[in-house]
């Protein structure tokens, strides 16, 4: 009996495993699974390019549509109940793989990557170098839209922890957990701040660690090495990948685009301020510094 539930449970975890796809998949994988009919292929670039050529099947998917504006011009996700119904929209169900690009580094895709491991979609994977490097590698191209093969149900039993979110009590000084690692991903400007500008700067205690330092621009909007990366997050003191760690940026864009980068490199505990600088900036009494340092 031992034996056979040992078995049973060996099984179990093999199982998942094999259904938890890579965060970042080659351009040569995807072309070799192109027409695999578990894969939604979904394209965040700009609407102009994804009109003038995309990817064979891919579904078109502007930022924006993630996206509610608040009254006070803050920019929040449109929460988790109503990507579900996006969701079921684009022909997704809990066990569809959702692959996903766009042409500027992740910046776009991050996005969606992030709310869908809010939902712990584990199927989910982004296209390494994206449309520029599929283009660059002269990979073939359509102009023609691709629609959604058939709206689907996606069901969830209850919603799971939201724990890849972080409120303003999260990166407040005085409510923060002293143990994560503050990064501010915005340029080195915006973190410094501006003497014309009173509410500027940055959350005490944050570090900068921009977006794009994660991109080869100049090598085809691919991810950087691994060990490259590792070593520049160690410089700003994240070594651990179980370190709990809140990104922030100036509306929770490239924020996301970072939680992309941290994922792909085993890190864990990882959290997106949505609010961001929008939300905090308009805080009553919340601190901000400016200057270079933390």
């Amino acid at each position: 009996m031992k034996t056979l539930l040992r078995s049973f449970i060996i099984l179990f975890l093999f199982s998942a495993a094999a259904h938890a796809e890579q965060t970042l998949v080659s351009t040569d994988w995807l072309a070799s699974h192109i027409d695999n009919p578990n894969i939604v292929l979904i394209d965040m670039s700009d609407e102009t390019q994804y009109q003038r050529f995309h990817i064979k099947n891919a579904i078109q998917l502007p930022y924006h549509v993630l996206n509610k504006q608040l009254k006070n011009r803050v920019s929040l996700s449109i929460g988790r109940e109503n990507i579900i119904k996006l969701l079921g929209l684009l022909g997704v169900s809990p066990a569809t793989h959702v692959v996903i690009y766009d042409d500027i580094g992740g910046l776009h895709a991050g996005r969606l990557y992030w709310e869908l491991q809010r939902l712990n979609h584990s199927r989910v994977s982004v296209l390494n170098g994206g449309l520029v490097k599929w283009i660059l590698e002269g990979k073939p191209v359509t102009a023609t839209p691709f629609q959604p093969k058939g709206k689907t149900n996606y069901r969830l039993n209850r919603l799971p922890e939201d724990k890849y979110l972080a409120n303003l009590k999260d990166v407040l000084p005085d409510s923060r957990d002293k143990n994560a690692l503050l990064i501010d991903v915005r340029t080195a400007e915006e973190y410094m701040g501006s003497i014309k500008q009173r509410r500027s700067g940055h959350i005490p205690g944050a570090v900068l660690w921009s977006w794009d330092n994660a991109i080869s621009f100049d090598d085809q909007f691919k991810f950087k090495p691994q060990n490259i990366l590792k070593q520049q997050l160690a410089g700003i003191g994240l070594k651990n990948t179980e370190q709990p760690v809140i990104l922030y940026c100036h509306s929770g864009h490239r924020a996301a685009q970072a939680y992309l980068t941290l994922r792909s490199q085993g890190f864990k505990n990882v959290k997106v301020f949505d609010g961001s600088m929008k939300q905090y900036s308009i805080t009553p009494n919340a601190p901000l510094t400016k200057g270079k340092q933390p």
